[in-house]
Formats: C-alpha cells, structure tokens, sequence
C-alpha cells in the first residue's frame, strides 16, 4: 500500500535535523517529497535514515531562474519545510508571502531553535541549548552530577520534527475547510516545554520537587531506575503501581511485606541499595529470562545492536536491514493503509528531472535550467 499520506506533496529545503526528520516521518506514510538541494552540498548517502523516501533537486537559489522554478513548484505543492534562520527564506524571494501568493492553499513549515521571533530568534544553537532554556535538560541525570544531554532526542526530533509533523497536519486539517494555507512556526524550545508539561503540572500541584534523582520518574525512585548486572549490563525497572511491585520483589525473592513504605520517599536510597546488591548477582540475560511474560515492567537494557535482534521488535518488523545496517521501520501502524518499506536516501539531484517533469515541467524547460546552471 502507498500509505496514508499518498497524494500529498512535499517541498523540503535541504537542513539538518529536525527538518529532515519531519520530511521523513512524512515520507515514510506515503507523502511525496522532494528534497531540494544545494547543488554544492552533501552528496547524500543511501543509507542515511533522514534522507529516506524521497527524490532530490538540486537547485542554486541564488540564481532567479532556480527561484522562480521554486516557485512553479509550490504552485503544485500542499506543504513546504524550511529550516533556515528567520529571515533567510524571505531575503532569497521564497518567504510566506512570495509562496502564498503562488498558491493560498499552501502550509509553510517553518523549523527553528527559538522560533520565528524573540529575543534569541537570529542567534545560533543546538537542541542541547534549546533544551537548556525549557528545564528539560536540567530535569535528567543523577542527583549532584551535570545534566545528561538525552541525545537529539527531545530537542531536535520530539521537540522539533515531530512537532512540525504535528503542525503541518493540523493546518492541512483546517486549510481543507478554509481553502486558505498558514505558516507553522515550530520551534525546538516550545516543542521542549511542550514535552515537559507534565512535569510542570506535577511541580505546581506540588507533587514534583525541583530537584533531579528525587522523583518518581527521573531515577530517584527504587522501582523505576536502571540497575548493573553481574556481567556489566543493565536492566530497566518500571515497577510503578503495586501489582507491578509485588510481582518484581517475586522475582528478586524479596518478601512484600517489608516494603509497605515503599512509597516513602525517606527509604528509598536503602531500597535502591538492596536492588542494587541483588541484580549484581547475576548477569542481564538472567533477569530478562526471570521476567519474561510478567507484568513485573522490567526489561534487559539493549544496545544499538541488540535492540532489532529482540524477539518481540523481531515479530513486529520495528525494524529492517538496509545496506549493512538496520533503520527502523515507518510508525504508527495503519490498518488499512500500511505504507511500504521506505526508499534509500537519494543522492543529491537523484531523481530530480523526473520529479520537475511529474510536476509539470516540460523537457525543453528542463534543459534550459540544466544548460544555465
């Protein structure tokens, strides 16, 4: 099947990050995209999993004739995804008001750090700092240690891409009832604080202390932390509600009935030591044998390479091998609509001229852009 987004259409400007990551989530369902170029940029990499399921234009947009065919192609486009710095796309000819004018209908995705506007809008970062502004980054690691940096992902492609995908189908959803287009203007550091409004909530009821290690969620619980094996490895807790408790002192032979204050957060360290004492005993692959099948909410912590070997990613396909390595497969799931296994990434103006002649570009303008470079 072609997948649920089949029939849409994708103009992305080629960025790093989030950009690409929203592109691909819309790829993956089924969206035509068609990444456009530098043509002195990367030369692109099959295997490249931001790059996936989409055809490639190399375009010079400092030249007029590659902005106004540009512009010919947002005629036929539904979404535009640009992440420039603000100010950028307006200054080449291509901004909001430029395309709209080319077709009202159009969404115009717009991914930065800070936002279209601010204080911080022109200056530089990386999620690491987006994050750092929203208290996401300052909420995760051990208590008296620096913040962990949680790799890209809550700045970049939860904060970031995911939240534009979310954006783009929100305004599509009601540009089918206005008949008019809008800007989406998804910002890292607002997807960051969206993602962390639970957090905040829990503060202001004053169930949350803003301390790290001293919550339920963020390590400073027994029951909902990681723990070292006999052989170096780790397992994962997330023993939370009681019956998930019992059934996790079970498997470690510990009796319940010394830990009905298990929710005072005064005894918590000298639970955590005697978990601590108890998975050392034995290697990873053990608890995971000793858990398997109950609702015990404990799992063997895998690495990059384990993780698609497991049987249960296994049986569902979350993942697939392409060109030596495996990429995860495309999500959520659909019914009806299950979009194909994704195609590699294009190298940079792979599949360009087909792509302008499927939007309506005849072969004697083709050859004119390609002779004026």
């Amino acid at each position: 099947m072609p997948g649920p987004l089949h029939g849409l259409r994708v103009l992305e400007i080629a960025g790093i990050g989030p950009g690409p990551f929203c592109c691909t989530m819309l790829a993956d369902l089924g969206a035509e995209v068609l990444r456009i170029d530098r043509p002195d940029g990367p030369p692109g990499n099959p295997a490249d999993v931001l790059g996936r399921g989409r055809r490639s234009l190399a375009l010079d947009l400092k030249k007029p004739a590659a902005v106004e065919t540009l512009l010919r192609l947002v005629e036929r486009a539904d979404v535009l995804v640009e992440g420039f710095r603000p100010g950028v796309m307006e200054r080449l000819g291509l901004g909001p008001e430029a395309c709209h004018a080319r077709n009202p209908r159009l969404v115009f995705g717009r991914m930065t750090g800070w936002g279209q506007d601010g204080p911080m809008a022109p200056v530089a970062g990386h999620d690491i700092t987006y994050i750092a502004l929203t208290g996401a980054l300052w909420s995760m690691g051990r208590a008296g240690e620096r913040p962990v940096p949680p790799l890209n992902l809550v700045g970049d492609f939860g904060g970031g891409g995911m939240l534009l995908a979310y954006g783009i189908m929100a305004a599509l959803f009601e540009a089918n009832r206005s008949g008019r287009g809008q800007v989406v203007d998804a910002a890292m550091t607002d997807g960051s604080a969206t993602l962390m409004g639970t957090f905040f909530g829990l503060l202001g009821q004053g169930r949350w202390k803003n301390a790290r290690e001293s919550n339920r969620l963020d390590g400073g619980c027994p029951f909902y932390d990681t723990y070292e094996c006999a052989d170096g490895k780790y397992v994962a807790v997330g023993a939370l509600e009681p019956q998930f408790f019992a059934l996790l002192l079970k498997g470690l032979g510990l009796d319940p009935a010394r830990f009905a204050d298990r929710d005072d957060p005064a005894r918590w360290p000298t639970i955590k030591a005697e978990f601590t004492e108890i998975f050392r005993r034995h290697p990873r692959d053990h608890w995971a044998q000793v858990f398997d099948g109950t609702d015990a909410c404990v799992a063997p912590v895998l690495d990059l390479e384990e993780a698609p070997r497991h049987p249960h990613n296994a049986a569902r396909g979350t993942f697939f091998a392409r060109d030596g390595g495996m990429q995860p497969a495309p999500s959520p799931r659909f019914s009806r609509t299950p979009p194909a296994e994704p195609a590699p990434a294009p190298l940079r103006g792979a599949g360009g001229e087909a792509a302008l002649t499927d939007w309506g570009f005849t072969p004697t303008e083709i050859a004119a852009l390609r002779t004026g470079g």
